[in-house]
């Protein structure tokens, strides 16, 4: 048996030979237009890949029911928009943190939690970007301007880090990285804001 938001499905499990296949077929539905897939239930329990394409590594002789749930890719956006000034406000927390251990010169501390800030970083303006581009478009100029700028900071710690300059790299990310995580917050906000309005239209 199949269910997709609730509805049994006239797909037969019997038609596929693996997991993924019925995924696959599922999302091509016109009902899943729109929409993300946000669960997945194989004989009832949850299910969440733990490597690439573990799906077609299970069979459907082993499946007697697959579920899968969904929500309106708008809705989740603004979902998303809705956490990203919290991320903004853990970026500025990180950089706060990373300045202090570097003006106590615990270096080592200091550049793993670096690291991670500039992960988190990389990922907040992928997803920001992502956002701005579906609901938000004619924010492009503004927005391409504030990533130049986030981008320009992002080259001038990388030459201090090179340089070992731990100072310069603390002084940049309390006086310079800081306030730019508080204009994206915002940014993030009013993005939010949009998103909201284009859903409701």
């Amino acid at each position: 048996m199949i269910i997709v938001d609730g509805n049994k499905s006239s797909k037969t499990i019997a038609t596929f030979d693996n997991l993924e296949q019925v995924l696959t077929s599922l999302m091509q539905e016109e009902s899943l237009e729109g929409r993300v897939i946000t669960d997945v239930l194989v004989n009832h329990e949850a299910f969440s890949e733990i490597y690439p394409h573990q799906a077609e590594d299970i069979t459907c002789d082993s499946i007697s029911c697959v579920e899968v749930r969904s929500v309106p890719s708008s809705e989740l956006a603004v979902d998303i928009a809705g956490e990203m000034d919290k991320v903004a406000r853990m970026m500025g927390h990180g950089a706060r943190e990373v300045s202090r251990l570097f003006r106590e010169s615990s270096d080592t501390d200091a550049l793993e939690l670096f690291q991670d800030l500039l992960d988190v970083t990389r990922d907040f303006m992928n997803m920001l970007g992502d956002l701005r581009q579906r609901y938000a478009d004619e924010e492009a100029a503004e927005f391409s301007e504030k990533t130049e700028k986030l981008s320009n900071l992002l080259s001038e710690m990388g030459d201090a880090l090179e340089n070992e300059d731990w100072i310069l790299l603390a002084d940049l990310l309390e006086y310079e990285f800081l306030p730019i995580c508080t204009d994206w917050g915002q940014v993030s906000e009013r993005l939010r804001e949009k998103i909201i309005k284009r859903v409701a239209q």
